[in-house]
């Protein structure tokens, strides 16, 4: 299946294009139909391979950035993302068909020429978007910089970088202005450094708000630069999004930038500086909009790169602190994963280099590339890294590790050869590897098989991804909410045996098949029936109150029973 992104409408919340709100939709609704069909997004003159294919469409690429998070929630519907010329003629739409037909690759750009690949190549490869604007050569900042985003941690850190390199004055903007927390601090900081500050309250989003804080601009120091690192995400996976949540997203992101570009039409600067995020070069799952946006900022500066402007885009992974993902345990979990936090000294030395060299598009993460693979890799196979030396290494080494994780259906062959506890063991261990590599658990051993899976450290996101993993495994599609269902390493173990052979209970086993039927049962039901507390209280096994509390594992030494006494009984209390 095949769908056009390129579609013609108004803007939903005139943010949003109606191609990629169209494109929302239409995954939503293959989705909710439980269509098989793999879809293939077709852009049209969007992206840029070469310099003659000008400044590309911005609009269109926010549909590159939302299939790169559908391909890894639906790794098994989404096809791919292909740019097409802008008249298909009939040897670009042989190249087409060559492409679909081989599937091996997930986002192409097509030209008379041939097929070009997306690749992700380190620095200093060669791989350039080219020399327009460049400013090779430390910059030293004159006039104005503004800073959008400047009250916040990462514009602070930017700040204090401009004011060391002499910079005579910052206008630093946020939608609290001064009243922000630290400001005071931040401002007495930078004038010692000998820079003049000020701060305007500016929602940067708003267009006649930034007519009137550039128009405020003293004479004396002239606007030469700006860097937008304003901006805010949403987590919410593409099958929960609206257009309305994905449209607010995009105002705090790039909305902000196109105004910015729209208000300083041709006037020249030394830099224009967007940061944006790894989500928008690779996807991140639940993160579609935020994606989608960075994926827009990316154009952005490409298209002002065309027409012979500065513009340097900076994809940001994690900062360490109070950075972009320094709240909420985020750094951690993007840490199990192989994404690092970097110390913004670190950070802002890069960002440095990339204005200094006169880069386009550039990404700055700190990554543990064995562990990133391995797991961004886990539920389809992702072209886009294959260029990166260290995830080649990382992919020869889990091809002969047979623990790496298993070829579609090759768990589920393996398992058909077993039967009763030796098969039951064989998919516990499985399951139990599974997750580990979803978690970041560097021994699968370290996950309690009959300990919850939230308390672990899954989450939502991780559950789809978790899901994806034994899908591929089994060669079997598995429900969405399959790993809430069964919250354990060992209730999953067991549900995955009934799906792929049945339920093979023995009437003469009562305490299996009551164990087996309870972890079976959706927590959720238990509580609405009323029976969670009554099996979480094992320890009333005895007979009075000084017996020792059970360890967590004592569900298993209950025979069956003692299972329905303790439920049944329990509950007629």
């Amino acid at each position: 299946m095949a769908a056009t992104a390129a579609a013609a409408g108004p803007a939903v919340d005139g943010v949003l294009p109606a191609g990629a709100a169209l494109t929302l939709a239409l995954i939503q609704a293959l989705d909710d139909t439980g269509t098989a069909a793999r879809l293939w997004c077709l852009t049209r003159a969007a992206t840029v391979v070469a310099p003659s294919d000008g400044g590309g469409d911005p609009d269109q690429e926010l549909v590159w950035g939302l299939g790169r998070v559908a391909a890894l929630e639906h790794p098994q519907r989404w096809g791919g993302l292909v740019d097409v010329p802008a008249v298909l003629d009939a040897r670009s739409a042989q190249h087409l068909v060559a492409v679909l037909a081989d599937g091996r690759e997930d986002q192409i750009s097509i030209r008379v020429a041939g097929a070009f690949a997306r690749r992700l190549v380190t620095a200093g490869s060669g791989a350039s978007d080219g020399p327009a604007g460049s400013v090779a050569g430390e910059w030293r900042p004159s006039g104005t910089v503004l800073v959008t985003g400047g009250t916040g941690a990462l514009g602070a850190h930017v700040a204090r970088w401009l004011a060391a390199r002499g910079a005579p004055h910052l206008l630093l903007a946020g939608r609290r202005g001064a009243m922000a927390p630290g400001v005071a601090e931040l401002v007495a900081e930078l004038r010692g450094l000998g820079t003049e500050v000020t701060v305007a309250a500016c929602d940067v989003a708003d267009r006649a708000a930034v007519v009137e804080m550039l128009d405020a601009v003293p004479g004396q120091w002239p606007l030469s630069a700006v860097v937008h690192a304003a901006g805010t995400g949403a987590v919410s996976p593409i099958a929960h999004s609206t257009a309305e949540g994905f449209a607010a997203v995009l105002r705090a992101k790039s909305a902000g930038a196109d105004i910015l570009e729209d208000v300083l039409g041709e006037t020249p600067l030394d830099a224009f500086v967007v940061f944006g995020s790894v989500a928008g070069v690779w996807g991140a799952g639940g993160q579609a909009a935020y994606s989608a946006a960075n994926a827009y900022l990316d154009a952005l500066v490409r298209r002002r790169r065309a027409r012979g402007l500065t513009g340097t885009s900076v994809a940001w992974g994690p900062w360490a602190g109070d950075g972009m993902a320094g709240h909420d345990g985020t750094d951690e979990y993007l840490a199990r994963r192989g994404l690092l936090p970097m110390e913004p000294q670190r950070a802002v030395a890069a960002l440095a280099r990339a204005v200094d060299g006169g880069d386009a598009c550039i990404l700055v993460a700190d990554v543990d590339w064995a562990r990133f693979a391995l797991s961004f890799t886990a539920s389809r196979p992702q072209p886009l890294l294959a260029d990166i030396p260290a995830v080649r290494a990382a992919q020869v080494a889990a091809d002969r590790d047979e623990t790496a994780g298993e070829r579609s259906g090759e768990l589920r062959a393996r398992l058909a050869a077993l039967t009763g506890p030796v098969r039951t063991g064989a998919l516990v261990e499985a399951v139990q590897r599974h997750a580990a590599l979803v978690l970041g658990y560097a021994n699968p051993t370290a996950l309690r098989v009959d300990r919850a899976l939230q308390e672990l450290g899954l989450d939502s996101l991780t559950a789809v991804e978790l899901r994806n993993q034994l899908s591929r495994a089994v060669g079997e599609s598995l429900p969405a909410t399959i790993v809430f269902d069964h919250p354990t390493v060992r209730a999953l173990a067991t549900e995955l045996d009934a799906v792929l052979f049945g339920a093979a209970e023995d009437p003469d086993d009562e305490d299996a098949n009551v164990r087996r039927v309870l972890a079976t049962i959706p927590v959720a039901r238990l509580r609405d029936a009323g029976l969670l507390d009554a099996l979480m209280r094992l320890t009333d096994r005895g007979t009075g109150p000084s017996d020792p509390p059970a360890e967590p594992d004592a569900i298993d030494q209950l025979d069956g029973e003692d299972l329905l006494r303790l439920a049944l009984g329990d509950r007629d209390h």
